[in-house]
């Protein structure tokens, strides 16, 4: 990766959280060139030999394929379990109990669940029938499967826009991070439906003149999919806290996470601190959308950044790609830098007003049973 990029903070994150129970489904782009860069990878393995599973795909079909990780891993599972229980005399109703409904839903969980599938390797080590070996090769998919799929705002936005609608819409326990640096890195610098107002990019060489296409209000609409807005550079805590809530929620999720960028045009070593300068301009509103909440009857909808407290010139004037704006277009520079700032303020307008809703305000995150 370039130095200083804003996007491998989120990745490294992801392997320390989840560890050998997580598999990365990525998308074409930069993510792919740094994490897939054969013979050298920066997928690492833990003490026991055991890491992250992670395969690349292209922009245009990468969240149908995490999406098939979902299925197969489930259908593992499913496997093992009827495995598991062709032993249950052997190895006790109350052992198979404990694995089959294990709730598996933080670290003492998974500990508690590697020990159990630990005692049935050390009470079979010595059964050489082929259902034991059968059982043994699939036992480990009793351990519950964290599926990311991940890729740039390329992928997300645009060329695989579809299917991840597609895949949100299903209802299943996927996660999708989307590493937004607002425009196409990895394949020179051309505007996404990401780039925001103003910048200037390939194929937007006079300034982008429409808004930022809101990907997270689309997938809020559903109702079902945990959304959240992070930057780490300012607040790692909250985006902590999305990434472990994301993973939590038992159906789709959806992170969007700021990246920096070299295409940005800024001193990559100052890059945490302009993602703080894009949450405090409003450029980049900081919030979490959690369905789970509605069944306390609690808003499901927190914003975690403060309102705008400097303005958005102070968060621009650190970018090439919004300076040079004045070089395209010194006639129609300030006029559309206005309207960037126009648009910044309605749509905090719109996240404040939803942060005001109580939970009967949103869609239900399922259906009402019909009497």
């Amino acid at each position: 990766a370039c130095s200083g990029c804003g996007e491998t903070p989120y990745l490294k994150l992801m392997t320390q959280l989840f560890g050998d129970r997580l598999l990365v489904a990525n998308a074409t782009g930069c993510s792919s060139i740094y994490g897939g860069n054969l013979p050298t990878t920066p997928w690492s393995k833990n003490a026991q030999g055991r890491g992250p599973a992670w395969a690349n795909s292209l922009f245009e079909d990468n969240a149908e394929f995490g999406f098939g990780f979902r299925l197969s891993s489930d259908h593992q599972a499913d496997q093992a379990m009827l495995e598991l229980e062709s032993f249950r005399e052997q190895l006790g109703s109350d052992l198979v109990d404990s694995i089959i409904h294990a709730p598996q839903e933080n670290d003492t969980d998974i500990h508690q669940q590697r020990e159990r599938l630990k005692l049935v390797q050390e009470q079979l080590q010595d059964v050489h029938t082929p259902e034991a070996q059968s059982l043994r090769a699939v036992m480990d998919r009793l351990l519950k499967r964290v599926v990311w799929i991940v890729g740039g705002d390329g992928w997300a936005y645009d060329i695989g826009s579809g299917g991840l609608d597609h895949v949100l819409a299903s209802g299943r326990n996927v996660n999708v991070l989307v590493m937004d640096t607002e425009v196409y890195s990895n394949t020179g610098g051309q505007a996404s439906k990401s780039t925001p107002m103003g910048a200037v990019a390939k194929f937007a060489a006079a300034g982008k003149r429409s808004a930022k296409k809101d990907v997270a209000l689309q997938a809020i609409a559903y109702g079902n999919v945990y959304v959240a807005r992070i930057a780490m550079g300012a607040s790692p805590q909250q985006a902590l806290q999305a990434i472990r809530e994301a993973e939590a929620w038992p159906g789709p999720s959806l992170v969007i996470a700021y990246s920096h960028c070299i295409a940005h045009g800024i001193n990559m070593t100052h890059g945490m601190e302009q993602q703080r300068l894009a949450v405090r301009s409003g450029h980049w509103p900081l919030f979490r959308y959690n369905p789970g909440r509605t069944d306390h009857h609690e808003n499901p909808f927190i914003l975690d950044s403060l309102r705008p407290s400097v303005p958005l010139t102070d968060y621009i004037r650190n970018e090439v790609r919004y300076r040079a704006l004045n070089i395209a277009c010194p006639d129609e520079a300030g006029a559309i830098l206005e309207e960037a700032q126009t648009v910044i303020n309605r749509k905090w307008g719109v996240y404040e007003e939803m942060a005001t809703h109580n939970a009967m305000d949103f869609v239900p995150e399922k259906a009402s049973a019909v009497h």
